[in-house]
Formats: C-alpha cells, sequence, structure tokens
C-alpha cells in the first residue's frame, strides 16, 4: 500500500499542498489559487499537483479548507459541497475531509459542514498540542493571522468558528500581502504629523513589506492593488497615494519610514489581539509563541517584544534550522502540513485503526 500521505489546505487565495512518506514530511508546496474567480483555478492548481507528485493520483489525500468563504459560493454550506465534490472527483476514494474531532469522507461533509469549514487553524494547533504542552500558536499568513492558546497538550481556543474566532480575538483578518493598507490604520504618522488615510485599495501591506525588505519574492503571488510592477518604487507609488501624495513627494528614505509606521501600525493590531488572547488565559502569560505562515518574523518580533520564547513550526514538523529554505515553506504551509501528519499519525496507529464518518 502507497503509504503517502497528501495534505491539502484550500484557501481562497492559496492551496498548500503537503506530502508526508512513512509519517515523515518530504515535501511541501504552494500555488496562488484566486477561488473566487472559479472553480477552474483549482483545477489546475490539482494538474500543477499531479505535475508535481506524478503518484498523488494513486496515495491517500487529507483535505482541511478555508476556499468556502468566497464569494464565489452563496454561503459556506454551498462552499463545502461544491469544494469537496471537486476534490473528492480529482483525488480519488482515499480521501478525507479534516473535521477537527473527525476524518469525513465527502459523503459525509454535506451534512456536516460547519465542522468542515474553516477548521485548518485547528489542524494546526492540533499538531502543535502534540508536540508542547502550553504555547500560543500565531500563525499570519498572506491575508489573516490565527492566534491559538494551547495548554496543558489540548487546543483551548474559545472560538470553534470564523464568528466565535472574530470575537474572541482568536482571528485577526491582518496579513503581509493582501490586507489593504485601509484596513491596517486610519490614522498615520507622516513626518512627524498625523494624516488620515485613504479608503481606498490603493495599496496592500505587500507594499510595506516590499520596502521593509521583509516580504519574499516566493510569497509575492498576488497582482498589486493596481495591477502594477511589484517593485520598491511601484510600492513607494502605491503607499503613497495612501495620504494623498505622489512617490515624488518624499525620498526614498521618506517612504521606507512611512512603511515602518504601517509595519509599526499592524504590530500594534496583533499585540492587542495576542494580548486579548492571553488574558482569558493566566496560564499561557510568559507560554512561548510558535510563529507559523509567511508573516510569522511578526511573530517573532512579538515574541521578543514580550519577552516570550519563539518556535518556529517547521521544527515541529522535524526541519532543522539549518535548512532554511526548506523550513520557510514548511512553516508557511504549516495547516497543510499539519493535516497531512495528523492523518498519517492515524492511519498508522496500531492502537485503533483511523475513524472516517
Amino acid at each position: 500500500m502507497n503509504a503517502r500521505v497528501f495534505g491539502w489546505d484550500v484557501g481562497g487565495a492559496h492551496v498548500k499542498v503537503s506530502m508526508t512518506q512513512a509519517g515523515a514530511l518530504e515535501d511541501v508546496a504552494q500555488w496562488a489559487c484566486p477561488l473566487w474567480q472559479g472553480l477552474p483555478h483549482l483545477e489546475r492548481v490539482i494538474n500543477s499537483v499531479f505535475e508535481r507528485w506524478p503518484d498523488a493520483l494513486h496515495s491517500r489525500h487529507a483535505v482541511t479548507m478555508t476556499g468556502e468563504m468566497v464569494d464565489l459560493f452563496t454561503d459556506r454550506a454551498e462552499g463545502v459541497r461544491a469544494l469537496t465534490r471537486a476534490l473528492a472527483q480529482r483525488l480519488g476514494p482515499r480521501t478525507v475531509f479534516y473535521a477537527g474531532d473527525a476524518w469525513l469522507a465527502r459523503s459525509a461533509c454535506a451534512e456536516n459542514w460547519r465542522k468542515v469549514a474553516s477548521a485548518n487553524w485547528m489542524a494546526t494547533a492540533q499538531w502543535v498540542a502534540t508536540c508542547l504542552q502550553d504555547a500560543v500558536l500565531v500563525d499570519i499568513g498572506s491575508t489573516t493571522t490565527d492566534i491559538i492558546p494551547i495548554a496543558g497538550g489540548r487546543v483551548i481556543a474559545r472560538g470553534a468558528n470564523d464568528a466565535e474566532r472574530l470575537i474572541s480575538g482568536e482571528l485577526v483578518y491582518q496579513g503581509i500581502v493582501r490586507t489593504p493598507l485601509c484596513g491596517v490604520a486610519h490614522r498615520i504618522a507622516f513626518r512627524g504629523e498625523t494624516t488620515s488615510v485613504m479608503n481606498e485599495w490603493f495599496a496592500t501591506t505587500a507594499d510595506v513589506y516590499r520596502l521593509t525588505g521583509e516580504l519574499r519574492a516566493g510569497h509575492d503571488q498576488h497582482a498589486s492593488a493596481d495591477n502594477g510592477p511589484k517593485t520598491e518604487s511601484a510600492s513607494r507609488a502605491r503607499i503613497a497615494r495612501m495620504i494623498g501624495r505622489d512617490a515624488a513627494d518624499a525620498t526614498d528614505a521618506e517612504w521606507r519610514r512611512f512603511a515602518l509606521a504601517w509595519r509599526h501600525e499592524q504590530m500594534r493590531t496583533l499585540e492587542t489581539s495576542l494580548a486579548r488572547v492571553s488574558a482569558q488565559h493566566e496560564s499561557l502569560a510568559r507560554a512561548p509563541i510558535v510563529g507559523a505562515g509567511c508573516g510569522r518574523f511578526l511573530a517573532a518580533a512579538l515574541a521578543r517584544e514580550e519577552a516570550r520564547g519563539y518556535i518556529d513550526f517547521a521544527r515541529l514538523a522535524g526541519v532543522s534550522d539549518d535548512d532554511a529554505e526548506r523550513a520557510e515553506w514548511v512553516s508557511t504551509c504549516a495547516p497543510s502540513v499539519a493535516v497531512a501528519m495528523l492523518a498519517a499519525r492515524a492511519m498508522n496507529d496500531t492502537t485503533a485503526s483511523m475513524r472516517v464518518a
């Protein structure tokens, strides 16, 4: 029997896929997938997966998702039905869907769609909880941030779904690529004065982190706000528009300082949510932060500011700190890695067979 298990994290903007062999992580990759534009984008990614790993068609697959949220679908229930159907048809009969406390066959997903919808954060947190007794998972991606408390080897999040997690502070709609800057701050400092920000989609956080030098090219997979070049000069022009200016109105150094001001504002938002989550669980006041996602450099910065320990998710997946490039992608694709590892463990457990409802 093929011992390979592929873990899928099907988002609204990216699809991340990890491959395990005999329970050990072997490979990981990410593809841009603007799912709101139609299911053919998902079909294209599936084709790319089969090109990268030809034997994926004959392997087991474990899937988690957030893509049901996109406005391609009338509601989340329809999104889960459409995605599970499309994936099961292409990936084959040995495909299971992550539902937190169970693995579901495609036929059970329609009835249990609430458990399948946007559960990828739980997969990541559950894997972390198998490795650490106490921690706070901070997964900062292109669009959102998850702040998940873990105590006594258990995930103790108060929210069970996106609506509840937005209330608890465990889900923050802040990311390092796709977040529009008018969603980061309404007023911001420039040249010693505080100015209002235009509520226009003139620039995104990708422009900020291009100018700070923290956005890796491999994570810069989506078009810019104006569909223009993804260069530092174009990013300066876009962030200048946010405050009614042109790039020529200031020096390159001033625009970099302005980008750092946006970074500071985003950090403030994340600090506030981290404080809210930590305050709900007194025992985690000094627990280490586990950083994941393409924006985990901000998670590391949070750990420094909070005088907490910091652990990269890749270490918990068995990737050495010396293998920086591999660690980068493993941490970026954490939910797909986690769901693959959890499924592989469940399938290989000698004390109980994997239960698929």
